[in-house]
């Protein structure tokens, strides 16, 4: 069969919660070997979560936007605690299957298009910057949360050093400074049977540059983790 472009997150993660079908999602990169995503892990309970990702949820507070929500682990949690939580999505599957599982306040919609409301905690998890894409379009996610967070509110977001994929056995890194795109800045196409979505970019950002367009934004940033491997979360408030 032939793959045809559309949403295959979406309908991985309809599949596996209304037809109870577990098959994993492939994710392909230039730059790198196929990897894999596990559906059922889109789904993780609290307990199933790396650390990274409770600190994040115990530094949640007032009402709280859900950046990409996709399979809803972090809305439901955070909603079964007794927030209130608005869980946006791109995938128009993946919305239906956010309302299935009782969560009261879900958008379909780009968050770069959103600006209904304002909120106490905006949270991007898993790798939350990369919907940024570029380092430019990364100040330009930020100048747009700020518009949509309160005044004391925070932004909670993670993200990797790629810098280890080009480290030498002596420990230096061998990066072509010279090279037109950041070194983080990745295209990905996910494909889910026989589904394939359109390439996209994905931004992975060390924390100085993640610090650089906080500045450039007149925010203030925080790192409050720093996870196993060159992972982090970052506070970045007014």
């Amino acid at each position: 069969m032939t793959p045809h472009f559309d949403d295959p997150i979406g309908r991985a993660v309809y599949d596996y919660h209304f037809n109870a079908v577990d098959q994993p999602i492939v994710v392909h990169s230039d730059d790198f070997d196929d990897d894999t995503i596990d559906t059922g892990y889109l789904f993780r309970t609290y307990k199933q979560m790396p650390a990274l990702e409770k600190k994040a949820l115990s530094l949640c507070s007032g009402t709280i936007l859900d950046v990409g929500a996709c399979a809803g682990a972090h809305s439901v949690y955070l909603q079964d605690k007794g927030f209130e939580v608005t869980s946006i999505e791109t995938s128009e599957l993946c919305c239906e299957v956010l309302k299935n599982r009782n969560l009261r306040n879900v958008i379909h919609q780009d968050i770069f298009k959103f600006s209904d409301q304002k909120f106490d905690t905006i949270l991007l998890l898993m790798n939350g910057t990369g919907i940024a894409g570029s380092l430019s379009g990364l100040e330009v996610m930020l100048h747009h949360l700020k518009t949509i967070l309160n005044p004391v509110g925070q932004i909670l977001i993670d993200s990797s050093d790629l810098i280890y994929l080009f480290e030498q056995e002596d420990g230096a890194a061998l990066v072509d400074i010279s090279a037109d795109a950041y070194y983080g800045q990745l295209t990905f196409q996910t494909e889910y049977k026989s589904w394939i979505s359109q390439p996209f970019p994905w931004l992975y950002v060390d924390l100085s540059n993640l610090e650089n367009a906080v500045e450039k934004n007149q925010l203030k940033i925080k790192k409050v983790f720093k996870g196993q491997h060159y992972d982090y979360l970052a506070q970045i408030t007014f």
